[in-house]
């Protein structure tokens, strides 16, 4: 994506286009992918950048905030960036550490229980923990 295209974006989004956050949603953004912030912090500083951790942090949570990106928790000390906002769900290989798509329309409900009063439904969404058989 061009500065010019990430810049359309932030501003559709209500997001202020600075150079570090262009620098972070340049990699976040490169392609469909999930990212945990440590590896978009290590490919800034493989790139040269000095964006600090506390921005890096600071940028996602407001990128999901905004509905720029997806936030796909795996467990309670591992959180994944998701470039993919459209309704789908995920396989989680606790072995290897790798998060992948499942589309929406693989997984089927039967039935949904009620929900609290005073709720609506925001998303489903399904995280399936897989981990590499044992021979």
């Amino acid at each position: 994506m061009t500065r010019s295209d990430l810049t359309s974006l932030f501003d559709r989004h209500g997001i202020l286009p600075t150079p570090q956050r262009v620098e972070i949603a340049g990699i976040m953004l490169e392609r469909p992918q999930h990212l945990s912030a440590d590896q978009i912090i290590d490919r800034l500083r493989a790139s040269g950048s000095a964006v600090s951790k506390a921005t890096v942090y600071n940028t996602l949570n407001l990128f999901s905030a905004r509905g720029l990106i997806k936030e796909v928790m795996v467990d309670p000390v591992r959180k994944f960036y998701d470039s993919t906002t459209h309704a789908h769900h995920h396989f989680y290989n606790v072995d290897s550490g790798e998060l992948s798509d499942i589309p929406d329309a693989d997984v089927r409900f039967e039935g949904l229980p009620e929900l609290p009063e005073g709720t609506e439904s925001e998303s489903i969404e399904v995280l399936i923990k897989v981990r590499d058989k044992q021979e």
